[in-house]
């Protein structure tokens, strides 16, 4: 089993910065993607980020440039920095964390960030 508690989100204004958190706890292994995805009011969940173990990177085009995603191996804990927020990035974050071929898939509960105009 594995725990993931997502932290940060809150209200900013456009253009503003949030940072989230993701403390992972359980089977953690090498080889673990993790994730942040977000899912807007009557939109479907989207994946945002994405990073290996090794540190390699992936973005949704919506947002490259302006988030960037970091993995603490050490603390099992990963990290989302926002720049640059929209009006349009306002959505419920979540955490995941997976194993690719496998059941082992795992979300956090969500840190609802709202960005104002």
């Amino acid at each position: 089993q594995v725990q993931l508690l997502e932290s940060g989100g809150g209200l900013v204004q456009a253009g503003g910065s949030l940072r989230l958190s993701c403390a992972a706890s359980g089977s953690i292994f090498s080889r673990v993607v993790m994730g942040w995805y977000r899912q807007a009011p009557g939109e479907q969940r989207e994946s945002v980020a994405s990073i290996t173990w090794g540190g390699s990177t992936n973005y949704a085009d919506s947002v490259k440039g302006r988030f960037t995603m970091s993995r603490d191996n050490t603390k099992n804990t990963m990290y989302l920095q926002m720049n640059s927020l929209k009006p349009e990035d306002t959505a419920i974050y979540y955490c995941n964390a997976r194993l690719p071929g496998t059941t082992y898939n795992y979300w956090g509960k969500g840190t609802l960030v709202t960005v104002s105009s």
